[in-house]
């Protein structure tokens, strides 16, 4: 079978990939790679061209491979594709934490920095320095048996990250409204209102469907008229496998947010750190937690009060009090009223081509494995 995900000649070709696809392409790569390392390590002796660059090109390898499948995962998860997903998550999480720990990989990478005839370039000592802090985070350095401790967290989390963004979609997922008037969907704009007639009808259902999917969150928020329709949507996104009446309890994200909290507590510890945000911090430019709380309060002491009176001035024009689900659509109000455009004519004119557009992806945030292959550690 011709596997897609192997072929990286080109960008990925999404709509060829299948669930089936996943793991034997994972596993032929990561078989190739650890056999690479094995022949790597066996050089009498180690340059940066020699090992360093080739360390590099596996890893990109692994990713152009890897990646894909994450993406899909992120934004077309299906029943068949999330099966294969979970089961790569194990291997690889057990192939970063083998290159993590490699006592030999890293005895290699510091000879090469220490070698001061080796006429590194700026941008070579710098790859170096990274992949030489990493390998001190995933704990290389550590005695056997925390190193297998480390290992064993490691696989844990993957697992319960996992399954913790899992828990938010089905979540999403299994929620809907279902309105009998068009009339309870005034304010929303007529794109969203014919997507809410088509799914009830794919449904096999009369009148207008709105599912919980961030773009109908958005559109019913800040444009609904009805205040109790927005107060739903707004309460229902905000408890997204949460505890309460919103949403089914199997869902429910609190116990894995607990055991994730603790675990990253804990192998933040085994490697010489006093918390998962110092252990964070050791791949980011600020040099402290307490440096981060200060940012934090400064911040917060300048803008506070632009907020507020900001706050005040959009309650004025509400002529009422505002609950946290009035304020997107008081304020695309007060837009329209103060400038003469709404956040529908510059997302039009952003599809046509009259103002540049982002493109953006959401996958680094949401991938338990992102960590596992970026220095941004557990």
């Amino acid at each position: 079978m011709e596997n897609p995900l192997l072929d990286l000649r080109r960008l990925p070709h999404f709509n060829a990939i299948e669930a089936a696809h996943v793991e034997p392409a994972l596993h032929l790569v990561l078989a190739e790679s650890r056999a690479q390392l094995k022949t790597l390590l066996a050089q009498p002796a180690v340059t940066f061209a020699s090992l360093v660059e080739p360390m590099e090109q596996m890893q990109h390898r692994l990713m152009r491979v890897w990646s894909p499948v994450s993406h899909l995962n992120a934004v077309a998860n299906s029943e068949a594709l999330r099966p294969a997903y979970n089961a790569c998550l194990p291997l690889l999480t057990e192939y970063s934490t083998e290159i993590g720990q490699n006592e030999d990989l890293n005895r290699a990478y510091r000879a090469i920095a220490g070698d001061l005839s080796a006429g590194l370039d700026a941008t070579q000592r710098r790859v170096l320095d990274h992949a030489l802090r990493d390998f001190r985070l995933a704990g290389v350095g550590l005695p056997d048996d925390r190193k297998t401790r480390y290992k064993a967290i490691m696989q844990e989390l993957a697992t319960l990250q996992a399954k913790f963004e899992e828990n938010v979609l089905d979540c999403m997922n299994a929620w809907s409204k279902t309105l009998d008037s068009v009339d309870a969907l005034a304010g929303l704009p007529a794109h969203v209102v014919e997507r809410a007639r088509a799914s009830a009808r794919a449904r096999g259902a009369d009148g207008w469907l709105l599912t919980l999917d961030q773009p109908t969150y958005i559109a019913v928020t800040t444009h609904a008229d009805d205040e109790t329709l927005r107060r739903e949507f707004y309460e229902a996104w905000q408890t997204r496998a949460a505890p309460g009446p919103q949403h089914d309890p199997r869902w429910d994200n609190t116990q894995l947010i607990e055991a994730i909290v603790r675990l990253r507590h804990e192998a933040a510890q085994l490697i010489g750190f006093d918390n998962f945000a110092a252990l964070s911090l050791a791949t980011k430019m600020a040099r402290s937690v307490e440096e981060v709380l200060a940012f934090l309060d400064e911040l917060a002491e300048h803008c506070v009060p632009v907020a507020r009176t900001e706050f005040a001035e959009l309650a004025g024009f509400a002529g009422r009090p505002l609950n946290a689900w009035d304020i997107a659509y008081f304020s695309e109000r007060l837009q329209q009223q103060r400038f003469h455009i709404a956040s529908s004519m510059i997302r039009s004119r952003a599809m046509s081509g009259l103002l540049p557009t982002r493109p953006t992806c959401n996958a680094a945030a949401t991938d338990p494995t992102y960590a596992l292959f970026s220095s941004s550690g557990p």
